[in-house]
């Protein structure tokens, strides 16, 4: 009888145990506020799958070490193609998009900004391999730039058009990972406006074989985005990126996913 007592007592002790670690962590802490992060599957190095089919990347697990900070939430990945993102911010489908975002006045105008940067992202003037005769917008004249409808780069190109009398012809790339790199290859395009990691992670992994010519034309900081409204989760986010960057984490994922340390502006450097 007195074995069966130490026996139920054993067990409560570890009941209690188990339930005291429980509380600790927010994957099970009822407390905690889930918050579905929005991402994509197919931008190389930032947020794609693995060959076992894991979805992984820079942004991916940047917001993994952001979830471990802040167990006050429970972050849940969604994916979905790029073009989906910004519509199920608004529909407020999900709460934050983790996708290499930058920031442009219209999305500024509809949705909530972070205020520190995770991850700068040069962009160069990006061509094939074989080509040499282009290393600087002026050689860009007269040729075709093909970019990113929504993106940054698309802007810089319309703005020196702008001041230099249109001599760049702006397309803009369709659907699918590859449409960019496929119209640089067949010659429909001359070049593109990208980040050296990305043209790495390219030449790794397909056939087209690009390059990146000349010095950095900008250098994109890079944030998450939010539903307005959402003033806490992004203060939250800012001390967690804070922690991040000074305990070297930022550095070392940047390292790891991009082949440099992108936690800081390539010209501060």
């Amino acid at each position: 009888m007195n074995k069966r007592k130490g026996l139920v007592l054993l067990l409560s002790v570890f009941a209690l145990l188990g339930g005291g670690c429980s509380q600790t962590n927010n994957k099970t802490d009822p407390q905690a506020q889930t918050v579905i992060v929005g991402t994509g599957t197919d931008f190389p190095n930032i947020a794609f799958l693995d060959e076992k089919g894991d979805l992984t990347g820079y942004d991916i697990e940047v917001m993994k070490a952001i979830d471990k900070e802040l167990p006050q939430y429970t972050f849940e990945f969604k994916t979905m193609d790029f073009s989906n993102l910004l519509t199920s911010l608004g529909n407020k489908k999900i709460d934050v998009i983790a996708h290499n975002m930058a920031k442009n006045k219209e999305r500024e105008k509809r949705f909530l900004y972070h205020k520190v940067p995770y991850n700068y992202s040069p962009m160069y003037i990006t061509v094939k391999e074989d080509n040499h005769k282009i290393h600087t917008l002026k050689d860009l004249h007269g040729k075709t730039v093909i970019v990113g409808a929504t993106s940054n780069t698309a802007d810089y190109i319309t703005n020196y058009n702008k001041t230099h009398g249109s001599p760049i012809h702006l397309r803009y790339a369709g659907q699918g990972s590859n449409d960019t790199a496929n119209q640089i290859e067949t010659g429909r395009a001359d070049a593109t406006i990208a980040t050296p990691f990305a043209v790495d992670f390219q030449n790794k992994t397909h056939a087209f074989r690009q390059k990146t010519v000349g010095d950095a034309l900008l250098d994109t900081e890079v944030y998450f985005m939010f539903n307005k409204g959402s003033q806490t989760l992004a203060d939250d986010t800012d001390q967690a990126i804070k922690k991040l960057e000074k305990n070297g984490t930022l550095k070392k994922l940047s390292r790891k996913w991009l082949g440099a340390d992108y936690s800081k502006s390539s010209f501060e450097k």
